[in-house]
């Protein structure tokens, strides 16, 4: 009888899968860049395999085909104070850790907030959370700070940088899985939710790309 390997999957307590408290992310970012997790990988290559291994993927390829790759889109998840959104993947450029922001002068509209330094190039940095109008969360302290990050936003010709409290990673859906949103947010006197992505428990509001893109340039002019 084959004897499984017994693996610490911190990445699904205190990691990016997990509460986010690991002090190992600030300086990896993401649990894909630690040695602990590239440990545990190359620990359950190593092993033997289960007994139920044949069994397993018998089942697997027996069932049902996911739908084609066409039909999927990918999602970048994150969240802005207590609400839960997504943009288009194609829009997320680069993940980088919290810097600091350098303001500018006669900008106290709340959506500039200044510039950030990416190494060594300079970046408009905006905040997500004013335009969406997205509500603070109530959690505060070194767990809260472990799991904000940055991230670089290109749209064509527009690149900004913005900040998120928490990042999930990307996700892949099918438009099947999308629902309209509620009415109270349709009928929102500027909304850039166009749909609703039911995950992991929670309603994530997928943002139109192209409007918000539109209001952030509107808002260097």
């Amino acid at each position: 009888m084959n004897t499984r390997v017994a693996v610490d999957d911190c990445w699904n307590r205190i990691g990016v899968q997990g509460d986010g408290s690991c002090p190992q992310l600030v300086g990896h970012i993401h649990c894909r860049n630690c040695p602990v997790f590239a440990a545990a990988a190359a620990e359950l290559l190593d092993r033997e395999l289960p007994d139920d291994y044949q069994a397993t993927w018998t089942a697997h390829y027996a069932a049902d085909p996911p739908p084609p790759a066409s039909t999927l889109h990918s999602v970048v998840i994150f969240r802005l104070g207590v609400e839960w959104l997504a943009l288009p993947t194609i829009v997320l450029e680069e993940v980088v850790a919290v810097r600091s922001i350098h303001s500018l002068p006669h900008r106290r509209d709340g959506v500039v907030l200044g510039l950030g330094n990416v190494r060594g190039e300079l970046i408009v940095c905006v905040s997500l959370r004013k335009v969406v109008g997205a509500a603070s969360a109530s959690d505060s302290g070194p767990s809260r700070q472990s799991r904000e990050r940055m991230v670089v936003l290109r749209r064509g010709a527009s690149r900004y940088l913005a900040s998120v409290d928490e990042l999930h990673g990307t996700h892949r859906l099918s438009p099947a899985e999308l629902v309209p949103p509620p009415t109270t947010v349709a009928k929102a006197s500027h909304t850039y939710t166009t749909m609703m992505l039911p995950w992991a428990g929670r309603a994530v509001g997928c943002l139109d790309d192209q409007l918000l893109f539109h209001t952030l340039d509107r808002s260097l002019a």
